[in-house]
């Protein structure tokens, strides 16, 4: 059953349900048997992405996979990058912030603005992430995210399927929003999937390197995301799901 973005939100939640039970490698499949190349595998090489990248290569040969690269990325997450391309023998589209909106807001703000509050730390997000995102959507059908939903509160709820309203209706599929965190590491240690390297250093999610820290025993999962800022501020980019606080698009943001 394919789903288009002009069928009602009662068509999608039907579809979620039916797929609700099912396991991950079975969504995937329907995923690029249905939508074949306007679907595409949306990824930044953690762990989930990964267990869906290995999952997609043992069902599928010409699956669509794209990244967004901030230019802030850790070392080895770029090497990460390379050993996929080798392993999986896929293609990776690399999509790459506004040159012109970057040097914008680093003219004006400085390079490490976002340490200084929360409107910069999302402006710096929509630059560097948001906005290559929506570039990267254009013209898909349907996106495939790693998110789960007991990795922070804002993803509790987090469908298997789910009609994507941000970026123009189309679906957004999460075969993993019912995985537990040890459950991906099975699979990862069963399957000999790579992974990226700072795990081993005690790092529990992975973003852009000067945004990123290892977390402590106890800590919540996201904690080394924007570690600096208070407890209250939704550990979220905008990627996935809006923030409170909208930076301003003329590249000016605020300091508060």
């Amino acid at each position: 059953m394919r789903v288009g973005i002009s069928e009602p939100e009662e068509s999608v939640l039907r579809l979620a349900q039916e797929f609700e039970s099912g396991s991950a490698a079975e969504l995937i499949d329907w995923v690029f048997e249905t939508y074949g190349s306007n679907a595409a595998i949306c990824t930044s090489f953690q762990a989930e992405g990964m267990v869906i990248l290995d999952m997609a290569g043992r069902l599928a040969s010409d699956i669509r996979v794209f990244t967004i690269d901030t230019g802030r990325m850790p070392t080895e997450t770029y090497d990460l990058i390379d050993r996929v391309r080798d392993r999986y023998n896929i293609s990776i589209e690399v999509n790459f912030p506004d040159q012109s909106r970057l040097e914008a807001m680093t003219v004006r703000h400085g390079v490490n603005a976002f340490y200084r509050g929360l409107n910069l730390r999302l402006l710096c997000c929509e630059v560097r992430k948001v906005e290559p995102l929506n570039r990267a959507l254009a013209g898909l059908d349907l996106w495939v995210t790693g998110l789960r939903r007991t990795q922070v509160g804002t993803r509790a709820g987090t469908p298997k399927i789910e009609l994507d309203k941000a970026h123009g209706s189309i679906l957004k599929v999460n075969p993993l929003a019912d995985w537990s965190e040890q459950k991906v590491w099975d699979y990862i240690k069963a399957n000999d999937v790579p992974y990226n390297k700072l795990y081993d250093q005690g790092y529990t999610s992975i973003g852009c390197a000067p945004c990123t820290r290892p977390t402590q025993p106890g800590e919540d999962a996201r904690a080394g995301r924007w570690w600096w800022e208070s407890s209250d501020v939704p550990k979220e980019c905008g990627m996935h799901y809006a923030p409170s606080s909208v930076p301003s698009h003329d590249g000016a943001g605020s300091s508060a």
